[in-house]
């Protein structure tokens, strides 16, 4: 389930004239028995919202005041999300004859044309307050108090995600709500505003229009609407026709699969930094440690200890936690029991909070192995949204492989991989080029869209992974290593780090430098063996534009020490 929470408006929207239709409650209370969580997000005082709606209990949460109150009205509990202003703010409102004029636990609301009047005792106070629209109503609330404010403090309260909430409203004070939740809807009657920023506008208005969302809630979970949130959608490189290669982030499962040194675990960390930014949440398995020092995520286990199941799902109990669970501790045997455990966990968190929103599997083909009982992984092929990388398709658990939308292929030979793909799912492919891959590139065969594999110049993370980064300053690249040959291919003289390089450099002849440089093969070593394209650019540039072989030399030397072996 995608949409697991409907947070809707109150007046003009579930209410018309400030009641709400009885069949538009048995209609919210049908939506609720369908698993999903209700909220009410009203600039409404709590105590007047009471009186004109007894049936407020239907909802699990309300958010009041333009969100500047939260109440459970279950438990009775109130939280305020302000500070309220002083009584003699509102004394002095009342004295300049700001009626009608009312105050609740933070929120001061009057009517229009009385905002001048509250500016102008605003700034005689000193107060730090903002003023609300809505449709004639003048709210003064503290500063960063808005719907968008009191829903997230909600859905907190509730251990549930934005990414998982639609929001429906019908006027300016619901326009923070409406772009915080990931799915935008207006009623029929809204302000023409707030149908610009929406995602649907429901054909019906008022309550009616409420329902028909929940109707098709209830039915579909919105799929239909999947194709307007583009907005949502996850580039991961350009196609070579400049346009964009992106994925929605629910209902993609994506393979990975090529050989090593292919750009895999380049193209996974872009992709797992890409989810932290938009605020998904994801669990990692990690058997080899390659994500280790990937910022924004917690590390469970390390080489001596095996990650602890308890640990991972306290952590995945935050909405805004992911978590890398690393299995270098495990043995070979191990890892797919440890998998099937964790599944099962995932799989009752998903239940109840439709949470984590991605799993990624790096070295699928040990944590789920062709060989393994075809019932073992029975929880795994129920995940909506995954990433499995791997060398070989037909090493993966085969029902996990015939699950994949989206199969991107690395690499030298991307055309047995995606023959592989078609041979264990019995699928015809597409003619596709017996060409081998630069790093950088993918061939991707985008199975829902009907079109042939494209190549893709897949995305790059913006953050180098600090193990790679010390391979490629200090380690040993191995077989991706420089080798100063000269223009009479004499020499065999290996960089097997950027520091050597470095060292190096200050000592070869300058022919042997200047036939390097001329050929630009010092830029082309950085973008494809250490994987660091701004780098590359940059030494691209002195190679184009240096004559001067000791300028030129220091001038390369810089940029690499600033990037690598510079302070941080």
């Amino acid at each position: 389930m995608r949409y697991r929470v409907l947070a809707t408006d109150y007046d003009g929207t579930i209410a018309h004239h400030g009641a709400v239709p009885q069949q538009v409650v048995e209609s919210l209370k049908a939506l609720k028995a369908s698993g999903r969580v209700l909220l009410l997000v009203t600039g409404r005082e709590l105590d007047e919202l009471k009186t004109v709606f007894p049936d407020h209990g239907i909802f699990d949460l309300i958010v009041a005041e333009n969100g500047a109150l939260l109440y459970n009205p279950a438990t009775l509990e109130e939280t305020k999300l302000g500070d309220p202003p002083p009584p003699a703010f509102v004394q002095a409102l009342e004295a300049k004859g700001v009626q009608p004029l009312s105050a609740g636990r933070v929120i001061v609301a009057t009517w229009e044309p009385h905002q001048a009047t509250v500016l102008e005792v605003i700034k005689e106070f000193g107060l730090e307050r903002q003023i609300i629209f809505n449709k004639g109503a003048v709210m003064i609330l503290p500063p960063g108090i808005n719907k968008a404010r009191g829903l997230e403090a909600a859905l907190e309260r509730m251990g549930y995600s934005l990414h998982n909430v639609v929001g429906v409203g019908d006027a300016e004070n619901d326009t923070a709500m409406l772009q915080a939740a990931e799915c935008a809807v207006s009623v029929a009657n809204a302000l023409p505003a707030l149908q610009k920023i929406s995602d649907w506008i429901t054909p019906a208005d008022h309550g009616a229009g409420v329902m028909q969302l929940a109707d098709r809630m209830r039915e579909e979970d919105l799929q239909t609407l999947d194709p307007l949130l583009q907005r949502h959608y996850l580039p991961l490189g350009e196609r070579y026709d400049n346009t964009p290669f992106e994925l929605s982030p629910f209902g993609s499962s994506i393979l990975i699969a090529g050989s090593s040194g292919g750009g895999k675990t380049t193209l996974t960390a872009a992709f797992m930094e890409l989810l932290l930014q938009r605020g998904y949440q994801f669990c990692m398995v990690d058997p080899e440690g390659d994500y280790l020092e990937l910022q924004g995520a917690v590390v469970i286990g390390d080489v001596n200890h095996p990650p602890a199941i308890d640990a991972i799902m306290q952590l995945l109990e935050q909405p805004q936690q992911s978590v890398i669970a690393c299995t270098l501790a495990l043995s070979m045997d191990e890892k797919p029991a440890f998998l099937q455990q964790l599944l099962v966990a995932i799989q009752e968190l998903q239940q109840h909070k439709s949470r984590p929103h991605w799993l990624l599997l790096d070295e699928a083909h040990h944590l789920a192995p062709e060989v393994a009982d075809p019932s073992s992984f029975n929880t795994l092929t129920a995940m909506r949204n995954f990433m499995a990388i791997t060398t070989k398709p037909e090493l993966v658990h085969k029902p996990l492989v015939e699950r994949a939308t989206t199969i991107i292929a690395v690499g030298e030979e991307p055309h047995k991989t995606l023959h592989s793909f078609a041979n264990i799912t019995g699928e015809a492919l597409p003619d596709v080029p017996d060409t081998p891959l630069q790093k950088g590139e993918a061939l991707v065969w985008h199975r829902p869209s009907g079109e042939p594999p494209f190549l893709v110049r897949t995305r790059v993370p913006e953050q180098v992974l600090q193990r790679h980064k010390r391979k490629y300053s200090t380690g040993d690249m191995g077989p991706d290593s420089f080798i100063f040959t000269g223009p009479e291919n004499k020499l065999k003289l290996r960089a097997n780090n950027l520091q050597t390089f470095v060292d190096l450099a200050q000592g070869v002849d300058d022919d042997t430098w200047m036939y390097h440089l001329k050929q630009h093969d010092y830029s082309q070593w950085i973008r494809h063996a250490v994987n660091d394209y701004t780098l590359g650019e940059q030494v691209e540039r002195v190679e184009t534009a240096e004559e001067d072989p000791a300028s030129s030399r220091s001038s390369i030397a810089m940029l690499i020490q600033l990037h690598y072996t510079g302070p941080a």
